[in-house]
């Protein structure tokens, strides 16, 4: 920076030389009515965040512009009456969805509570189909991150923030403002499109969402 700032003082070069790349717009908060559910429902929560009481929650937001995702969230304990995934799991677990083109073509950001602790991101892919009664849990591949941090366990209770920012196909996680996760992501969760959205299985939570939006 102070080389920088020796040539410029001797006219060596001009600012013009050295052009500032814009800042990003920062991320907005989605209202409810900006936020279609797909499985569940979100109810209004305190101080303008939404409620998850349902075992199984799916949402989108179909105007958001770009595949990048804040959600913070406050975890209130399992859901009453527990449901297990197609795959026989009893998981409990809240997290992003990214380029969600639909049930069957999606890439998961999740932060797993139960029965594994632990963040996961994983791609679902089923090019020729496009519901999930169609493709049930078919098609998911697991992706192995080239970076990768320890994240906390969940409370009941606490507060957390996790953030997606995907770049191409350079996906980067952050928890509570920490790197956690860094890697590319594989060549079919390109070939398909979608909004950001967001998922809950077996859990009661506030939530909050910011995304990029026209």
């Amino acid at each position: 920076m102070k080389s920088r700032l020796l040539v410029l003082a001797l006219g060596l070069i001009s600012p013009a030389d050295f052009p500032v790349k814009p800042a990003p717009r920062p991320l907005t908060r989605v209202s409810l009515q900006q936020l279609r559910a797909t499985e569940g429902a979100l109810a209004p929560g305190p101080k303008g965040r939404w409620l998850v009481e349902v075992p199984k929650m799916r949402a989108v937001v179909p105007a958001s512009t770009s595949p990048m995702a804040e959600l913070r969230f406050t975890y209130l304990g399992p859901t009453e009456v527990l449901q297990a995934l197609a795959s026989g799991e009893l998981r409990r677990q809240v997290g992003l969805k990214l380029r969600a083109q639909d049930g069957c073509n999606v890439v998961y950001v999740m932060w797993r509570l139960a029965p594994k602790p632990g963040l996961v991101v994983s791609i679902k892919s089923n090019p020729r189909q496009h519901t999930s009664a169609a493709c049930g849990n078919r098609g998911y591949t697991i992706v192995r991150p080239r970076q990768r941090e320890p994240v906390p366990l969940i409370a009941r209770g606490a507060s957390h923030v996790l953030r997606a920012d995907l770049d191409g196909s350079s996906l980067r996680v952050h928890v509570d403002g920490t790197l956690v996760w860094e890697g590319r992501l594989p060549p079919e969760a390109l070939a398909f499109d979608g909004p950001v959205g967001l998922r809950t299985d077996n859990g009661r939570f506030e939530l909050e969402l910011f995304t990029r939006l026209p």
